[in-house]
């Protein structure tokens, strides 16, 4: 015979005192909607969820909802093995990662052999292929990815030094001069001689429009636009430029310079369609392709972090995702500011709070 409400021990069916309401709750556990702060319990399995759990959803009427774990279970549910509600076993998960991260950037920084896949499993107490998958989860990419992340900072920090290509490849690890200057661009965003030259034998051209979002300056390479920042004060803005390339030449605009502020500060006042300029981005690979993906989020939508590092296939990258969006140099033409918290809350913002809440308002069709 099924178990009915009354047949768990401890749990006691009843209405909810949610103030979202029963029906909307339920609707969004139909749709699996995850819903942050708001749990819902099983009468007849006594076990308490996540919104969006993939266990099988259940009938209306075994259906409670909570606002806390905590409450569920003064109730008598326990936490659902699925789902984690407590977090409880994802903190487990994130210890056992953090520790692989450490013995890896260990080895990287003491110029010894990366541990391998089978010794990182082994350390934490799981399989080779089940860490695999949750160390991906939790930190956004594999050891080996991880491993050639760190190399590449690394590689990075010592170019920019001044120093020569190979000792600067043989202090990173890499272990192959050649192998940096065939995929140099990948790894650093820039080729090894850019890298180390910190922008010398460039020419960025710089140039200044005004318009709804305050300040703004565009700087250009011959490759395409390199930045767009938004501020109060053009040494500022020329400072944060100088930092990013300090060996850089920068020159005021010429006629191409200024036709791509205005391009910017015509979009600002009209923001339709994508901000289609010629870029010239500098970053590693992972966030070139975070960059790339929010390129994609249309005008007057937002997605989240961890929406977003869900779309390439990094359920659990949402961290390493907003270190992305972070470090995006080019304001507007690559549109981080679409992306908020996943209560729809806006977070961090480069240029300010403010100017992401205008932004976010004019694409919207509302008043900035």
């Amino acid at each position: 015979m099924r178990d009915t409400p009354d047949s768990i021990p401890g749990i006691r069916p009843g209405p909810s005192r949610d103030p979202l309401g029963d029906e909307a709750l339920w609707q969004a556990l139909l749709r699996r909607e995850p819903l942050p702060g708001r749990f819902y319990g099983v009468t007849t399995q006594g076990v308490v969820c996540r919104f969006g759990c993939p266990a099988r959803t259940p009938l209306r009427r075994h259906a409670r909802f909570f606002s806390s774990v905590a409450e569920a279970g003064g109730e008598g549910f326990r936490p659902c093995l699925r789902c984690d509600p407590a977090g409880e076993r994802a903190a487990i998960h994130a210890a056992a990662v953090r520790g692989a991260c450490a013995a890896i950037e260990a080895a990287v920084e003491a110029g010894e052999a990366v541990p391998s896949l089978v010794a990182l499993a082994g350390r934490a107490g799981y399989a080779r292929h089940h860490f695999l998958r949750l160390f991906r989860d939790v930190a956004g990419v594999t050891p080996h990815a991880f491993a050639a992340a760190l190399r590449a900072r690394r590689l990075g920090e010592a170019l920019a030094c001044g120093g020569r290509v190979a000792d600067a490849v043989a202090e990173a690890g890499i272990g192959s001069e050649s192998r940096v200057y065939e995929d140099g661009a990948r790894m650093l965003g820039m080729t090894p001689g850019a890298a180390r030259r910190g922008g010398a034998g460039e020419v960025i051209r710089v140039a200044f429009g005004t318009g709804p979002l305050g300040l703004v300056m565009v700087g250009m390479t011959a490759r395409g636009v390199c930045a767009i920042e938004l501020g109060e004060d053009e040494a500022a803005l020329r400072a944060s430029l100088a930092a990013r390339f300090p060996q850089a030449r920068i020159e005021p605009a010429d006629e191409g310079g200024r036709a791509a502020v205005a391009r910017v500060l015509g979009w600002v006042e009209e923001p339709h369609g994508a901000l289609d300029l010629p870029l010239d981005l500098r970053g590693t690979a992972f966030q070139r392709r975070v960059w790339e993906a929010l390129r994609t989020i249309p005008v007057g939508e937002t997605t989240d972090y961890a929406a977003l590092a869900g779309s390439l296939g990094l359920p659990r990258g949402a961290r390493a995702v907003a270190r992305a969006c972070a470090g995006n140099g080019v304001a507007l033409a690559v549109p981080c500011h679409r992306v908020v918290g996943r209560d729809g809350t806006l977070r961090g913002y480069r240029w300010g709070l403010a100017r992401k809440a205008a932004l976010l308002a004019r694409e919207r069709g509302g008043a900035a």
